[in-house]
């Protein structure tokens, strides 16, 4: 299987498995798609990794599988396919964090810029090398990341860039050794999950809202979040456990 899928303590943690560079087929986009909607409805997931087995995270499209221009359809479908990947993780009722494990490339690039939360191990890089096969996408995923002239850069040239580098421009949260890197998501993973999930939930929701809506009617969104969260059971008990200075215990409703 290209995608495995593993639960722990509220945790997923989804692996792209596709020796030797985890390249997308749209088998395996079709497979990550299928993942991440039954982690949104999940109960016993709050949080998810996105992670790569190997030394690659992702090298991209596989040029084995590409559609064909001869076939009417077939490029229309691989595309909404591509599409969907991404939306399947941005959608995610759950908020994903990338665990970039080394390359990410093109459509690799474009997995983790679906997610919500950037880790990398210090060997991981970053390209955009559609322009290297006669080929050009990405713009409007990485214009969402560097100021205009980086974007450019990259989309023109199709350069790779260390993780040090995305670090150094704010785009990574954090790089670590290799070795470090899993622990390192966990431990962020596990923070989260220690949340209310239904406030989690909510919190997804608002942070992907505020993306496309103006500031004003963005924050009237969150307050009116606020206003049906104050009402939940969750919300209840986190004030009742700060008073009597315990853990709070989520039921999730």
């Amino acid at each position: 299987m290209s995608v495995s899928l593993e639960v722990s303590e509220f945790v997923a943690v989804v692996r792209l498995d596709k020796p030797p560079v985890n390249a997308l087929s749209r088998d395996t986009r079709h497979r990550l798609i299928q993942v991440f909607d039954e982690i949104s409805e999940r109960d016993d997931i709050r949080v998810a990794i996105l992670t790569g087995t190997g030394k690659f995270f992702c090298s991209g499209a596989d040029l084995k599988d590409r559609p064909s221009a001869d076939k009417p359809g077939d490029f229309l479908d691989h595309n909404r396919w591509t599409r969907e990947t991404g939306n399947a993780i941005r959608e995610c009722a759950k908020p994903v964090i990338a665990a970039v494990n080394g390359p990410a490339l093109g459509a690799g690039f474009g997995l983790m810029a679906a997610c919500d939360i950037f880790l990398a191990s210090d060997d991981a890089s970053f390209a955009m090398p559609e322009i290297n096969v006669g080929l050009a996408g990405g713009v409007s995923m990485l214009r969402t990341m560097f100021g205009r002239s980086f974007t450019r850069h990259m989309f023109f040239t199709g350069m790779r860039v260390p993780a040090a580098e995305l670090y150094r421009r704010g785009v990574l949260d954090e790089v670590v050794p290799a070795e470090e890197l899993m622990p390192a998501a966990m431990r962020l993973a596990q923070e989260m999950a220690s949340k209310s999930p239904i406030a989690l939930a909510y919190a997804k929701q608002a942070a992907n809202m505020m993306d496309v809506m103006p500031q004003r009617d963005g924050y009237r969104f969150e307050q009116n979040i606020t206003m049906a969260l104050s009402r939940t059971e969750d919300a209840k008990e986190a004030r009742q456990a700060f008073l009597e200075k315990r853990p709070p215990v989520f039921k999730g409703r």
